[in-house]
Protein backbone atom coordinates (compact mmCIF):
# COMPACT_ATOMS: atom_id res chain seq x y z
CA UNK A 1 0.00 0.00 0.00
CA UNK A 2 1.37 3.63 -1.42
CA UNK A 3 1.64 6.32 1.64
CA UNK A 4 2.96 9.74 0.79
CA UNK A 5 5.53 11.29 2.80
CA UNK A 6 3.22 13.66 4.56
CA UNK A 7 1.03 10.81 5.74
CA UNK A 8 3.76 8.60 7.32
CA UNK A 9 5.02 10.97 9.18
CA UNK A 10 2.11 12.57 10.73
CA UNK A 11 1.36 8.54 11.74
CA UNK A 12 5.55 8.41 13.56
CA UNK A 13 4.54 11.83 15.27
CA UNK A 14 1.77 10.14 17.07
CA UNK A 15 3.47 7.25 18.28
CA UNK A 16 5.77 8.73 20.56
CA UNK A 17 4.26 10.04 24.26
CA UNK A 18 5.31 9.73 27.76
CA UNK A 19 2.48 10.33 30.37
CA UNK A 20 2.77 13.23 32.60
CA UNK A 21 4.54 13.01 36.32
CA UNK A 22 6.15 9.81 34.83
CA UNK A 23 9.08 7.66 36.11
CA UNK A 24 10.86 5.06 34.05
CA UNK A 25 13.46 3.43 35.84
CA UNK A 26 16.98 2.30 35.34
CA UNK A 27 17.43 0.61 32.02
CA UNK A 28 19.18 -0.58 28.95
CA UNK A 29 18.14 -1.31 25.22
CA UNK A 30 19.89 -3.64 22.60
CA UNK A 31 19.53 -0.53 20.17
CA UNK A 32 20.77 3.23 19.38
CA UNK A 33 17.53 5.53 20.49
CA UNK A 34 17.75 9.08 19.36
CA UNK A 35 14.37 11.53 19.87
CA UNK A 36 13.19 14.71 18.42
CA UNK A 37 11.29 16.43 20.99
CA UNK A 38 8.03 18.01 19.89
CA UNK A 39 6.22 19.48 22.49
CA UNK A 40 6.99 19.72 26.57
CA UNK A 41 10.13 18.19 27.69
CA UNK A 42 12.03 14.83 28.55
CA UNK A 43 14.87 14.61 31.23
CA UNK A 44 17.46 10.98 30.48
CA UNK A 45 19.44 9.98 33.78
CA UNK A 46 22.72 8.56 32.78
CA UNK A 47 24.96 8.16 35.95
CA UNK A 48 25.04 10.59 37.70
CA UNK A 49 24.34 13.29 34.64
CA UNK A 50 20.47 14.56 34.30
CA UNK A 51 19.25 16.44 30.62
CA UNK A 52 16.49 17.99 30.18
CA UNK A 53 15.13 18.03 26.26
CA UNK A 54 12.64 20.26 24.90
CA UNK A 55 10.66 20.67 21.92
CA UNK A 56 12.85 20.67 18.51
CA UNK A 57 15.79 19.31 21.09
CA UNK A 58 17.11 15.42 19.61
CA UNK A 59 19.23 13.13 21.79
CA UNK A 60 20.71 10.35 21.33
CA UNK A 61 21.04 6.92 23.60
CA UNK A 62 23.76 4.30 22.72
CA UNK A 63 22.77 0.46 22.60
CA UNK A 64 23.81 -0.29 26.24
CA UNK A 65 23.33 2.87 28.09
CA UNK A 66 21.53 2.36 31.67
CA UNK A 67 19.64 5.43 31.49
CA UNK A 68 16.03 6.20 33.50
CA UNK A 69 13.60 9.10 31.68
CA UNK A 70 11.90 11.43 33.13
CA UNK A 71 8.46 13.58 32.45
CA UNK A 72 6.93 16.66 34.16
CA UNK A 73 3.04 17.83 34.53
CA UNK A 74 3.07 17.69 30.75
CA UNK A 75 4.54 14.67 29.90
CA UNK A 76 6.17 14.96 26.71
CA UNK A 77 5.81 13.88 22.79
CA UNK A 78 8.53 13.19 20.53
CA UNK A 79 9.66 10.55 17.19
CA UNK A 80 11.95 8.04 18.15
CA UNK A 81 14.39 6.11 15.77
CA UNK A 82 16.00 2.78 16.39
CA UNK A 83 19.09 0.98 15.19
CA UNK A 84 20.03 -2.27 16.37
CA UNK A 85 23.76 -2.26 17.63
CA UNK A 86 24.32 -5.50 14.89
CA UNK A 87 23.99 -2.94 12.51
CA UNK A 88 25.88 -0.29 13.66
CA UNK A 89 28.97 -2.90 14.45
CA UNK A 90 28.38 -4.30 10.67
CA UNK A 91 28.17 -0.68 8.94
CA UNK A 92 31.54 0.64 10.48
Amino acid sequence: MAVDRAEFESDLQREGKIEPNMHRASRAHEFDARLFVFESSITLVVSADRCAYRPSATCHVPAGTTHEEQTETDGVRYLAGRRLAAKIAAAE
